[in-house]
């Protein structure tokens, strides 16, 4: 009999952890072996456990989940990661599946979707929870370069973390409110947002928000009156 896949489950709501270990534990082939809110213990976890498969929400306390599927991806090539997130936009499907990730699912969709993404991941096959085919996503994989043309040159000039602190920006967060999602003091905060604005040739957050905004970063809808 085939050994049960191990599963590890990092995402910040205790709840949807829950939901996710109960969907997980009505089919006998993939077995939960622990779970954690951020990506610093979901880091370890994945060290210690060495899963097969790692679910990860990129929307994490400490840092992105797409970031943390590069380090769980380069020092685990063998574990395979599926992504359960709200975000549909491109382009965070795109930079997940980028970042080493072979499977994609929608939160909202993940009760009827998850077994099957697993069943696919597992056998080290893409998934991907919209009507875009498998063929899009090797694509989307096989030339980056072209992909990151579409955005915009000088945004790629940003470190990881200066792209995490843009992203909180355009959505309205404070300084405050950043560094304490990212674990870092607002003056630090401050000094990414003068980093970034100097990158990007912006000069106010009116200008930041459209530019997040052109990138398809951000939802316009948020920032209408």
């Amino acid at each position: 009999m085939a050994q049960n896949k191990t599963i590890l489950i990092i995402d910040d709501h205790p709840l949807f952890r829950e939901g996710l270990k109960a969907i997980i534990g009505r089919d006998a082939h993939f077995e939960v072996v622990g779970e954690a809110g951020n990506g610093r213990e979901g880091l370890r976890m994945a060290m210690k456990l060495e899963p097969d498969l790692v679910l990860v929400d990129i929307s994490l306390p400490d840092q992105s989940g797409i970031q943390l599927t590069r380090e769980i991806r380069t020092l685990l090539p063998d574990t395979r990661i599926l992504i359960v997130s709200m975000h549909s936009k491109i382009d965070y499907i795109a930079e997940a599946f980028q970042a080493g990730a072979t499977g994609y699912v929608v939160k909202e969709s993940a009760s009827e979707r998850l077994i099957k993404g697993l069943e696919y991941v597992s056998r080290g096959e893409y998934f991907l929870d919209s009507s875009m085919s498998q063929q899009v996503v090797k694509r989307l994989m096989d030339s980056p370069a072209k992909d990151k043309k579409i955005t915009d040159a000088a945004y790629g000039n940003l470190t990881p973390r200066e792209q995490e602190v843009m992203r909180l920006l355009a959505e309205g967060l404070s300084r405050k409110e950043i560094g304490e999602k990212l674990f870092i003091s607002p003056k630090t905060v401050e000094n990414h947002r003068t980093n970034i604005m100097n990158k990007l040739d912006l000069h106010s957050t009116i200008e930041l928000i459209r530019y997040a905004a052109k990138l398809g970063l951000i939802d316009v809808d948020l920032w209408k009156e």
